[in-house]
């Protein structure tokens, strides 16, 4: 019998090492160890949205499927090109939409496209509940989730001085800007970063992140090496104390599980998906619970440090424009070393409870599913 088939269509305009190229590749390696012979396709466009011609083609694309065989969509590309999913749809042959991130700027062609689509599947439980209330919906089960899995990785040795890891494009919504003025606040005390990420995806923000390094007296203590693979990367990794993530919008953050697979401890931003990542090492049923109710870092309701199993490797901390809050959470984190301690010990304790890529590729295996479902055929 053949092997069951899925398609996957992905944007052939992001070039850098985006978590939504990351998720999309994992996904396609499990599927294709459970058997399943998983394609990727890159759609070339301008998207989100695209060209006329640019959606046209993926129109064409979608409705040549063969019968039988489902198809997702990377949401970059489908989430503005509604009127390619309702021709989909309208030839028999829907596409299923694979959600990373809403689409904040066209909420009406995401409304549209969502609708038009066989299902939603999100990849975190963040962008499902965004999706449900802007556009209320999944009355009847339309929306799925996938989490993230991880690969994984050796235990991080870290550095003396402490090293602090800020790994994710060279991009303003990532605010590795703020992250410079805080610890521009902290050159009285023994430390080393990088900022590793692309820095091509937008040239002037990284000139500005170079140029800002050596107005603020950091160029001796912080590297901004562009984005890092294979050896470098696993080095980094291999250093590393801490990672932080405080983007100003996240709907999970894969950088977080990478982090928390080697042990070391994250700071990301409050009210982000980033949250949701951070609390995904937990036991087994409480990681939503724990995602749920992580107060802000500093508050009075913040937990008390301590060895308790259920403790959260690291902190989420409110964030606006100001660098303070984060600055004072470096200083404590760099200056108390039993809060080191503690975060480093959740860290560890978390490399047992994360979930594997083949739990995200079960997850969309069953969210296709249906009487066609291709696992149901083998």
């Amino acid at each position: 019998m053949a092997a069951p088939r899925v398609r996957l269509l992905v944007p052939g305009n992001v070039r850098h090492n985006s978590g939504g190229n990351a998720y999309n590749a994992a996904l396609l390696r499990a599927l294709a160890d459970l058997g399943v012979a998983a394609v990727s396709r890159e759609v070339d466009g301008d998207w989100p949205v695209g060209s006329a011609a640019d959606r046209q083609e993926l129109r064409r694309l979608l409705t040549e499927s063969d019968a039988g065989q489902p198809t997702m969509v990377d949401g970059l590309v489908a989430c503005g090109a509604q009127d390619a999913l309702e021709a989909a749809a309208a030839a028999g042959a829907p596409a299923w939409i694979l959600l990373h991130m809403p689409l904040d700027a066209h909420p009406e062609l995401e409304r549209r496209a969502l609708r038009a689509a066989a299902g939603v599947i999100c990849t975190s439980n963040s962008a499902a509940a965004t999706l449900r209330e802007r556009h209320g919906m999944d009355a009847a089960g339309k929306i799925g989730v996938a989490l993230p899995g991880t690969d994984p990785a050796p235990a991080a040795a870290g550095s003396e001085p402490l090293h602090l890891l800020a790994l994710a494009a060279l991009l303003p919504n990532k605010d590795q800007l703020l992250l410079l003025r805080a610890l521009a606040g902290l050159t009285d005390l023994a430390w080393t970063a990088t900022l590793a990420g692309s820095d091509t995806a937008d040239r002037a923000y990284a000139a500005l992140l170079r140029s800002e390094t050596y107005r603020l007296g950091l160029s001796g203590r912080v590297r901004l090496p562009g984005e890092l693979r294979g050896a470098a990367l696993h080095a980094e990794w291999a250093a590393a104390d801490l990672s932080l993530l405080i983007s100003r919008a996240e709907t999970y953050g894969l950088v977080v599980t990478e982090s928390l697979a080697r042990g070391v401890p994250v700071i990301v931003r409050q009210g982000t998906g980033a949250v949701e990542a951070l609390a995904a090492g937990a036991p087994a049923g409480k990681g939503a619970a724990a995602a749920a109710g992580i107060p802000a870092a500093g508050t009075a309701a913040e937990p008390a440090a301590g060895p308790d199993a259920t403790a959260l490797p690291g902190a989420a901390v409110e964030l606006g424009s100001d660098p303070a809050p984060l600055a004072a959470l470096l200083r404590r984190w760099l200056t108390d070393a039993p809060l080191r301690t503690d975060w480093r010990a959740a860290a560890r304790s978390a490399r047992g409870h994360l979930p594997g890529w083949d739990a995200t590729a079960r997850s969309v295996l069953a969210i296709l599913g249906g009487p066609d479902h291709p696992t149901n055929s083998q």
